[in-house]
């Protein structure tokens, strides 16, 4: 071989090495970032953000009375901000930092070992970290339908702080961050316990300790404006697709088959409470057909990722007639105000959904088309979902009592008599949601 032709091909094998090099080192460089699932997660977290921010602000903002329904938005709103700052300074690193049983680490307060580099399985670790945010957001905006009405903007605040540190993180730790509960094989795929569960217990605590609105029971206690609350409906059944959806933090068939089981729940949900309604007192409403749904919807939250399509028209069923009775009890036997129903509905629902994940969720068995499964025997799995119940509920009751007595220690809980006549919007923001003139 003469020098020249060695030369020749040396640049060849040069050359095609390099192009080689160039067509392959984008996969090979993003190997660990999936384009389409970071393109899903995009999406499915401005979802959820829509589900509080307009969607739950204006569900709750039709319910309550007219001279309450600024201070429902402005709760919301404030929330939304309060706890966006929270997650950032410490939330996200208890959450899902460390090896705790209980609550997580401190190694990712401020988001200080961020980078734009970072990585959380096939995403952007800074995309997991928002799209958990959003998680976080909207659970303590869920609690303000218990004291709708009638609590200090004050001690919303504070409560808020307080409740997210003491309840949701570590709740959030044990079931979505390695901690015990994951530990001994508890299934919430999207939030039954971790969000539902805990806004639920959450708010049964605040509206029995700061009792009743003035004139509860009665029939002023109304909602002010039923379109508003169509609307917000509306907006919480397409942000939920981001919600159980996006929980597959994957565009994937799990993804797929979780926002299809999350339709036909939400639609069965609200057909069976506007039926039960209709047979209990002659007449269907649109706020009940709007509540049905959103207990379909949170039903079927923590099991959207086991289930199959047969299993979600049963708990969708389950979640109409179980919620609608659960709102009556509450509201006509014990007597408590829950305001907007957060405890009937999304305590209720959310638990109902925990424990029916084990009975239709296992492919082959009981409604079991369509399932994901379980490595356990349908009553094994059961056991462990009801103990996951047990632990969560628990701890949010004690400490939900811990957050609303720590915050009266600041601050008055309720407003006055007066403030509560003339309507929080004035009262706590001079403002008014419509024009008297």
């Amino acid at each position: 071989m003469t020098p020249f032709n060695k030369e020749k091909k040396m640049k060849l094998f040069n050359y095609c090495l390099i192009t080689l090099i160039t067509i392959l080192s984008p996969a090979v460089l993003s190997s660990e970032i999936n384009s389409g699932d970071t393109a899903w997660i995009l999406t499915a977290t401005a979802l959820v953000l829509f589900m509080t921010l307009p969607g739950l602000a204006l569900f709750y903002g039709g319910l309550v009375r007219t001279q309450n329904v600024l201070s429902v938005l402005m709760q919301c709103f404030a929330i939304c901000c309060i706890v966006s700052v929270v997650w950032v300074v410490y939330g996200y690193s208890l959450a899902f930092t460390g090896s705790g049983s209980i609550i997580g680490g401190t190694d990712a307060f401020f988001l200080s070992n961020l980078t734009r580099d970072s990585v959380s399985g096939t995403l952007p670790e800074s995309l997991f970290v928002v799209f958990q945010m959003t998680f976080a957001v909207i659970t303590p905006a869920l609690v303000v339908g218990a004291f709708a009405e009638r609590m200090k903007f004050s001690a919303m605040c504070i409560f808020t702080i307080l409740w997210v540190t003491l309840v949701y993180l570590p709740a959030c730790h044990m079931v979505w961050g390695g901690g015990y509960l994951a530990g001994i094989g508890v299934i919430d795929f999207a939030g039954g316990l971790v969000v539902h569960a805990t806004c639920g217990v959450g708010a049964l605590v605040a509206a029995m300790m700061l009792g009743p609105r003035k004139g509860f029971p009665g029939g002023s206690l109304v909602p002010h404006n039923r379109p508003m609350v169509v609307m917000g409906a509306a907006m919480l059944w397409v942000g939920w697709f981001g919600f159980n959806g996006g929980s597959a933090v994957a565009a994937d068939s799990s993804a797929a088959m979780a926002i299809l089981v999350t339709h036909i729940s939400a639609a069965v949900g609200a057909l069976t409470w506007m039926f039960v309604e209709w047979i209990k007192t002659g007449k269907p409403t649109v706020v009940g057909i709007a509540t049905g749904m959103v207990a379909g919807l949170a039903t079927i939250t923590p099991a959207s990722g086991t289930v199959g399509p047969q299993g979600a028209l049963l708990i969708g069923f389950l979640a109409g007639i179980v919620c609608f009775y659960a709102t009556q009890m509450i509201k006509s036997y014990f007597k408590i105000d829950d305001s907007l129903d957060v405890f009937p509905v999304h305590g209720v629902g959310g638990i109902l959904g925990i424990l029916m994940l084990a009975l239709v969720g296992k492919p082959g068995g009981f409604l079991g088309a369509g399932a994901s499964g379980f490595d356990v025997s349908v009553f094994s799995q059961f056991m462990i979902q009801l103990q996951g119940v047990v632990v969560i509920c628990l701890w949010t009751l004690v400490f939900s009592w811990v957050a609303l007595k720590v915050t009266s220690l600041v601050t008055n809980l309720r407003i006055s008599d007066e403030s509560e006549h003339e309507g929080l919007d004035i009262t706590e923001h001079n403002e008014s949601g419509y024009s008297t003139s």
